[in-house]
């Protein structure tokens, strides 16, 4: 491998559980981060209503890596400069994705959900130990999926560089500060 380093070419993002691809803190990402291109993706069952619950892991791990092939070939990336996330379940499932084996330059994690709500013993980190990119983690103090010392821990375990920005006071939603959590993302990725 060589020592030169490939800057981030484009960025995908996807959404959570129950967002949407023009939610807000997606919208604030995308021109933070310009002129980088940004796709940002609904999950197929978002498209066929609101109230649809979301796919199986496979579903959802299949149409990212369908998204992102298609995104690379549009904007003339090459996969591994394509830096992959989003909010939630929708960053849970990049980095699945990223896990086995879906190239990218790096993770953008926003509110990963870690465990449910009140299951701290069920940890959502099989995964990571496959992860060898760059990643970003974004998260509330009072994430009720994962406080930060919990993120910090579990995530220790990925091979490649974990960065963790955490934003004081905040839950999961990480409401009113969309702005400054897409800054905090647009200078990370710069540095890469």
């Amino acid at each position: 491998m060589s020592g030169r380093k490939r800057p981030v070419g484009a960025l995908l993002l996807t959404h959570g559980a129950g967002g949407h691809k023009d939610q807000p803190a997606l919208v604030a990402v995308e021109a933070a981060v310009a002129p980088l291109p940004v796709r940002r993706m609904n999950f197929p069952y978002r498209d066929l209503g609101p109230k649809r619950p979301p796919d199986r892991a496979p579903k959802l791990i299949a149409a990212i890596e369908e998204e992102a092939a298609s995104f690379c070939a549009e904007v003339r990336v090459r996969p591994p400069r394509l830096a992959l996330g989003g909010r939630s379940m929708g960053g849970r499932m990049c980095s699945m994705a990223v896990a086995e084996g879906l190239p990218a330059a790096a993770l953008v994690l926003i509110a990963y959900p870690l465990h449910p709500p009140g299951r701290p013993d069920r940890l959502r980190i099989e995964h990571l130990p496959a992860i060898e990119v760059p990643c970003l983690f974004v998260s509330g103090t009072r994430d009720p999926f994962g406080t930060p010392e919990e993120l910090r821990e579990a995530t220790s375990v990925i091979p490649g560089p974990v960065t963790h920005h955490t934003v004081d006071g905040k839950g999961h939603d990480l409401k009113g500060v969309d702005a400054p959590v897409a800054e905090v993302i647009r200078d990370w990725l710069r540095a890469l």
